[in-house]
């Protein structure tokens, strides 16, 4: 049972189908380097964090979820981890950018709540937890890949990481605004 809610935590960030999780990830790279990589760990295991939280309180009904209103915000987190990227320092991680990154993944790990509720039987605590270690690891994944692309356009084509952040961060805030306007809950 451990290694099925594993599967499906790390299917859950790396399946294309619901690929807001790897725009908000590329997003949240989008202003470091390969080399950035211990502050990146610890944005994304923060991001992991506050999603587990939510996860797990929504899952127990501790806390109520509109599926509408998080729809909505979960591109709107992503638009504004790109904004950020655009007007702060690159590639500077602040305690500010930590508890943004934490704050995100509060409302994140709302999205999935009602599907997981509906999967779980009796047993809450080692699927919850099997579940997040298998975010984790697919959140490590994405970032991986994100990196080497990175990494290959810098050294191949000797773009500027100055360049890099500024396309990944307007395609990725783009395409969240397009997400949010479809997913407007009035």
């Amino acid at each position: 049972m451990f290694l099925t809610y594993l599967q499906l935590g790390f299917e859950h960030i790396t399946d294309l189908q619901g690929y807001d999780h790897m725009l908000f990830l590329l997003a949240l790279c989008a202003a470091y380097v390969y080399s950035d990589w211990k502050p990146i760990l610890v944005l994304v295991t923060a991001f992991t964090v506050g999603h587990s939280i939510t996860l797990a309180l929504a899952v127990l009904n501790i806390i109520p979820v509109n599926a509408m209103w998080i729809e909505f915000l979960i591109p709107v987190t992503i638009a504004a981890t790109a904004a950020k990227n655009l007007v702060a320092k690159q590639g500077k991680a602040e305690i500010a950018t930590y508890f943004m990154a934490l704050g995100f993944g509060l409302i994140h790990g709302m999205g999935f709540s009602n599907y997981l509720r509906s999967l779980l039987g009796d047993e809450l605590v080692m699927p919850l937890f099997a579940f997040n270690i298998g975010i984790e690891l697919g959140q490590l994944l994405v970032v991986t890949v994100i990196f080497l692309l990175q990494f290959a356009l810098m050294k191949t084509f000797n773009v500027k990481h100055k360049h890099w952040n500024v396309v990944v961060s307007i395609v990725s805030g783009g395409i969240s605004l397009l997400l949010a306007a479809q997913r407007i809950p009035f």
